[in-house]
């Protein structure tokens, strides 16, 4: 059995719960209208045997202008002074017995004999009260009002109502309601479903492009409409798709740059112990000595090639509270030992920032290592730090080179190379770039062909205090 999508869950959900908040009101509306009906024939009996009770204390027989005599002289003139209204009866017994009832009843009270024996036997009694009576014609609101005049014989006015016939408007009403609700479940479906599709049609497009997506076709973007959160939605998903296409392209130049880096070494060691002599000591120990040259090269580009597979993961800076002088000295020191230049340290910053260290360590000492790389022996390089304007600023200085125009940007590139070249896989600045990146920072470059060049490393950081 095939289950339902999510817009046929959403509207069976919706329809059942609709469904069952107007039963609900269906039968709070019946018995509302039962009650209102009940209250309202108990009212009308309560008055009229209040009616009763002031003719009976003030009535008198217009033949003697005396009090009537007797108990059926006196429910005989209260008939005459009381209307039935619609579905009423008013009737007089005397004895036990039915005796009197309107000429024309809105309520046949006699023709109905199992009312009649059942109110009979009520009506000799010395308590008026009033109490329902079903039988197999109707169900029935009675009032008895017992009556005696002196000495004579006891009787009581009776007044009923057919509380099947009163109800019969509150059927006919819920009847009514029933109808209007089914209408307005049938209206609610259909526009429940055509706005379930317009809501939904972002989760539909969803799947079906995710369908589509595949590593090589990663064009297809999802259509934004709106602010509401399916919108957020498809620009998440738009997000994702543009971050995986990114990584796909960035691993795809990966491998195609370090396999053409790799296969040079591997040409160049291949082609050596093809023309090696094995027999001559000389030959074989040169040989040795490039083909182990050649792999260091190796594994160093391999090193460097996983270091930056890593930089885009979470965990590629572990951030500490490290104290921004004690690191400029301690890099100064170590690029001392890189080349013979006139090392100078021109400024120290004072202050604890949340940063890496060792990453930073790591790439303050490749940019001294270009430094020394693209200048002379004996030039000035500068080493210093400021902690200013939220920002840790950390350059190196060179009276090196410089760099040409057109190869600033491209030297960030992995395995890219500026015009003098000077030996290296071209992994160095990429490295670096990608350690301030993961610091949430840049790396800015100020450079002038045959003059030098500046390298600064911009991160965005919060100072703390000083202990």
């Amino acid at each position: 059995m095939r289950r339902l999508d999510v817009r046929g869950r959403i509207m069976a959900l919706t329809l059942a719960l609709t469904a069952l908040a107007l039963l609900a009101a269906g039968l709070a509306l019946w018995v509302f209208q039962h009650q209102r009906v009940d209250a309202t024939l108990d009212t009308t009996l309560e008055r009229t045997a209040a009616e009763f009770a002031t003719f009976a204390a003030t009535a008198v027989d217009p033949a003697t202008g005396q009090p009537h005599a007797t108990t059926d002289a006196l429910l005989y003139a209260a008939m005459g002074n009381e209307v039935p209204a619609e579905n009423e009866a008013i009737v007089a017994f005397v004895a036990g017995e039915l005796r009197y009832q309107q000429a024309r009843p809105t309520l046949d009270f006699g023709a109905d004999r199992e009312l009649v024996a059942h109110v009979a036997p009520l009506t000799t009694g010395e308590r008026a009260f009033i109490s329902s009576v079903g039988t197999q014609r109707s169900d029935y609101r009675v009032a008895v009002i017992p009556v005696r005049v002196g000495d004579s014989t006891p009787g009581a006015l009776v007044l009923a109502y057919d509380r099947g016939a009163e109800q019969s408007d509150v059927v006919e009403v819920v009847r009514s309601y029933a109808v209007i609700a089914v209408i307005a479940l049938l209206l609610l479906s259909l526009v429940g479903w055509v706005m379930a599709g317009r809501l939904l049609r972002p989760v539909r497009e969803l799947r079906e492009i995710s369908a589509r997506i595949s590593e090589s076709d990663l064009a297809l973007r999802l259509p934004v409409r709106g602010e509401d959160d399916l919108a957020e939605l498809a620009r998440s998903f738009n997000g994702m798709v543009d971050r995986l296409e990114g990584a796909f392209a960035s691993q795809r130049q990966l491998l195609d740059d370090a396999g053409h880096e790799l296969r040079t070494p591997i040409t160049v060691v291949r082609g050596h112990l093809e023309l090696m002599d094995p027999a001559d000591p000389v030959d074989a120990a040169e040989t040795r000595a490039l083909a182990l040259d050649e792999l260091d090269r190796m594994h160093r580009l391999a090193d460097d090639l996983v270091m930056l597979a890593r930089s885009g993961r979470p965990d590629f800076v572990v951030r500490r509270a490290t104290d921004v002088h004690d690191l400029t000295r301690a890099v100064f020191e170590h690029a001392q030992q890189l080349g013979d230049r006139a090392w100078r340290l021109v400024a120290a910053a004072q202050g604890v920032v949340d940063v890496d260290d060792q990453r930073l360590t790591q790439a303050w000492l490749q940019l001294a290592a270009n430094a020394v790389k693209f200048s002379e022996a004996g030039s000035r390089v500068e080493i210093g730090s400021e902690l200013a304007e939220g920002a840790l600023r950390l350059w190196v200085t060179d009276k090196g080179l410089g760099i040409a125009a057109e190869d600033r940007a491209r030297i960030f590139q992995r395995f890219a190379q500026a015009g003098h070249d000077r030996g290296g896989a071209g992994l160095g600045l990429p490295i670096v770039a990608a350690i301030a990146q993961a610091h949430g920072g840049r790396v800015d470059l100020v450079s002038a062909e045959g003059i030098g060049s500046t390298f600064t490393i911009v991160l965005p950081v919060e100072p703390e205090p000083e202990p």
